[in-house]
């Protein structure tokens, strides 16, 4: 028998309860590292569900912040209108006094003046994105058009715009006032 291996009964009594004690601390120690495992399982699993719900936050956020800048374009543009629709007005004189303007005299130069203004609004309103309707000679088109009267016209095919009453304007795709129309039958 070799000198150093003792047997059970050679062995000293510090010597037999290490050999148990050794084995239980490995067991702890396994049952620990198993534990610790399981709370990294648990804290990853935590992490990809705080991940995952950040990340729907935010593209909440982000739907939010395009609906209200969509919303504030769409009042902006609808107050735009509704000032614009007062202008309109105006306008409409200015074109009704050039109707009827002087071609001689002191009211031949009233009426160049009157012109000059009537210009620069409509530039005013050109450069804010209002553009006047096509209507004379086109096909009557309800979105854009309305009809005060349907007449019997040998000139022009049944459906088409005889003469425009009012001018109509839109503003990008939106109708501010839609022209006023004779329309033939």
């Amino acid at each position: 028998m070799p000198k150093n291996k003792k047997t059970a009964a050679q062995a000293t009594p510090e010597e037999t309860q290490a050999e148990p004690q050794a084995e239980v601390n490995a067991a702890e120690r396994e049952a620990e590292l198993q534990k610790l495992q399981q709370e990294l399982e648990e804290a990853r699993r935590m992490a990809a569900e705080n991940s995952e719900g950040w990340q729907r936050e935010r593209a909440d956020f982000m739907n939010y912040k395009k609906r209200i800048e969509r919303d504030q374009a769409l009042i902006s543009q609808s107050i735009t209108g509704e000032v614009i629709k007062k202008y309109l007005a105006v306008l409409d004189d200015l074109e009704r006094a050039l109707k009827a303007r002087p071609t001689e005299g002191d009211g031949a130069a009233w009426a160049n003046g009157i012109e000059l203004i009537q210009r620069k609004l409509t530039n005013i309103l050109e450069n804010e994105g209002v553009l006047q309707i096509p209507a004379q000679g086109v096909q009557f088109d309800p979105t854009i058009h309305e009809a005060i009267t349907h007449e019997d016209s040998p000139d022009h095919e049944s459906g088409q715009v005889i003469e425009v009453l009012q001018n109509g304007y839109k503003i990008g795709d939106r109708v501010l006032r839609p022209a006023l129309v004779r329309v033939a039958r």
